[in-house]
């Protein structure tokens, strides 16, 4: 796409009767101003309902468009959009871009002092959200120039999305086996990398901790690992300290929902994800290590996970138990095999012992795949912790096994760590793989434990309380619905390129049953066969083309969009800033 004209040329083409010779910038009336310079204000108490989830408390007057009180800002054209645009843009950059309008419209103001919005914030979101409001005919508004009313980091400026930052979460968990130490050693390498590297000014490490919660669990066993300790390395036996001082396996011991699983996959229409754990499970013998882990994982929304173990070298993803149990190798994927093979991928392609070429090598028996495999197509067994994150929560767990020494020496850990940290990291990014966004209803309230469907891939994952959502996926073209108890579906069109380095934002608003989006906004109303959104029907489904890729074009009349007559019946304010012709 084109970058959009210059805020100059933009003014001249839609107001041609202003007045020439302003140095600084017109307002939609033909006036001519500058924004107010840093000068001592006085700070009052933010009023404006639509701005009441801001990131702070305190404004002034006059604003950065110079309306000089509550009464002017509420009756503004600008505050009108504002407030609707959560149902013109259909859930597309909201709340985002009604924080950064409010930014501007009602400035921060810290010890007397204004304070500007960052110019980077605006710049990032005029570019994922320009197709929406391209989709609609509207223009982008003038009071999100991102060079007028925006500033930079080094001139102080703040984040008005601060309060949005919903991180993805990773959790790498080592040492689940006693005796399998490496993994518990590359843990406490890659935290002493990534604080030390962070303060450096590393930008990917500061990218990545910005942008990701990651949670580091070293040692998941140290009862097994202290007896592995006692023996030392070169000493330990391929078993000792392998269990937990109950001498259970904790790789063992999680509830096996994938027996479960296979029962209901036979069932059509019968959900096969997010299974509970079955009553008689707690009737056996249950680690407390196994115990905390689940109860970690039921408290935190986890994406993505790894668990490192030793003994090979191969990248393991689920399912680890076989379709048919008396089969001890057989290949049993999950609906999401070709997510789970590019995560594998992300560990192994760039690890240089996997891509080693030699058969004779540790893990030489999986060069031919890739140095990745399907668990049971490997060896079947039950109770594991991958297989368990993926039937019972939304998160992805893949197995890596760092190496045939399962006791390796301390002068060894040190190339261990440099194998291993290119592929942690990569592994760690690709958390931004997919989709992410939030599901609203109507009143721009969070819809918690909505279900968001792909077509073709059996398994929904849930939206946390504050209706927020995570959905690795591969490139290509997905059909995404969203759907919740008392709510009308939406489905959506979704094209991931194979490029595509992080999650594509895709929010959804639910209509309670009963409800088409034609009664978004009382009086909005535009002819065809689509709803007012233009990219949905009666029942809020997604129409084709995709609404957000198709650009309307003017009437041959000359006639004004369909959203016009709202805002002009709204305010004597005529907002012709919002036209593109």
């Amino acid at each position: 796409m084109p970058p959009p004209p210059p805020l100059l040329l933009l003014t001249v083409l839609v107001f041609a009767t202003a007045r020439p010779g302003c140095e600084f910038e017109r307002n939609p009336a033909g006036e001519c101003h500058r924004p107010p310079a840093a000068d001592s204000v006085t700070c009052v108490d933010l009023q404006l309902r639509t701005c009441s989830d801001a990131a702070y408390n305190h404004t002034t007057f006059p604003t950065l468009l110079r309306h000089r009180s509550w009464e002017v800002v509420e009756a503004s054209s600008e505050y009108i959009l504002l407030s609707v645009l959560h149902q013109l843009l259909e859930g597309q950059c909201n709340p985002d871009l009604r924080l950064l309008g409010c930014a501007v419209l009602a400035p921060r103001c810290e010890g007397s002092q204004v304070r500007r919005p960052c110019r980077h914030i605006c710049e990032g979101l005029r570019e994922a959200c320009q197709p929406a409001f391209d989709a609609i005919d509207m223009a982008w508004p003038y009071f999100l120039d991102c060079h007028l009313y925006f500033t930079s980091e080094d001139e102080g400026c703040y984040d008005p999305l601060e309060k949005l930052r919903v991180e993805p979460e990773v959790k790498l968990i080592g040492n689940i086996h006693g005796n399998e130490v490496a993994g518990r050693e590359m843990l406490i390498y890659l935290a002493q990398y990534l604080c030390s590297e962070y303060l450096l000014g590393n930008p990917r490490i500061q990218r990545l901790l910005n942008t990701t919660r990651i949670h580091l669990l070293p040692s998941m066993n140290p009862d097994g690992y202290e007896v592995a300790a006692a023996e030392g390395a070169g000493y330990n036996g391929w078993t000792s300290g392998r269990q937990n001082a109950q001498n259970l396996d904790l790789n063992r011991n999680f509830p096996d929902l994938t027996s479960e699983y296979y029962q209901l996959a036979e069932t059509r229409g019968v959900r096969s994800d997010h299974i509970p754990i079955p009553q008689h499970y707690w009737w056996g013998k249950v680690a407390p290590e196994t115990k905390a882990i689940m109860k970690w994982m039921q408290t935190i929304p986890f994406v993505l996970s790894a668990s490192l173990h030793g003994g090979d070298l191969v990248v393991s993803y689920p399912f680890d138990f076989s379709k048919h149990p008396q089969e001890e190798k057989m290949f049993s994927p999950t609906p999401d095999e070709k997510m789970f093979k590019l995560l594998s991928r992300a560990y192994a392609d760039v690890h240089p012992m996997m891509m080693d070429r030699s058969e004779n090598r540790c893990g030489g028996n999986f060069l031919k795949r890739g140095s990745i495999i399907n668990g049971a197509d490997w060896y079947s067994f039950t109770g594991g912790m991958s297989d368990f994150n993926y039937l019972h929560t939304n998160c992805f767990e893949i197995t890596v096994e760092l190496g045939c020494v399962k006791f390796p020496p301390e002068e060894a850990l040190y190339t261990l760590w440099q194998h291993n940290k290119e592929s942690l990291l990569n592994f760690m990014e690709t958390v931004h793989r997919g989709i992410k966004g939030v599901v609203m209803d109507k009143f721009g309230k969070p819809v918690k434990n909505a279900r968001i469907l792909v077509k073709g891939i059996r398994h929904d994952i849930t939206t946390a309380p504050d209706g927020d959502y995570w959905r690795l996926l591969p490139p290509g073209t997905h059909i995404v619905i969203a759907q919740a108890p008392g709510y009308t579906k939406v489905i959506k069109k979704v094209i991931l390129p194979a490029r595509m380095k992080r999650a594509g934002r895709v929010d959804f608003i639910l209509q309670p049953l009963g409800v088409g989006p034609r009664n978004f906004l009382h009086g909005l109303r535009r002819t065809g066969p689509h709803g007012p959104l233009g990219g949905a029907s009666s029942l809020g489904e997604a129409t084709e083309p995709d609404p957000l890729r198709a650009r309307r074009q003017p009437s041959a009349d000359g006639s004004k969009p369909w959203w016009w007559s709202y805002f002009t019946s709204l305010s004597t304010h005529r907002p012709r800033w919002l036209l593109k012709y």
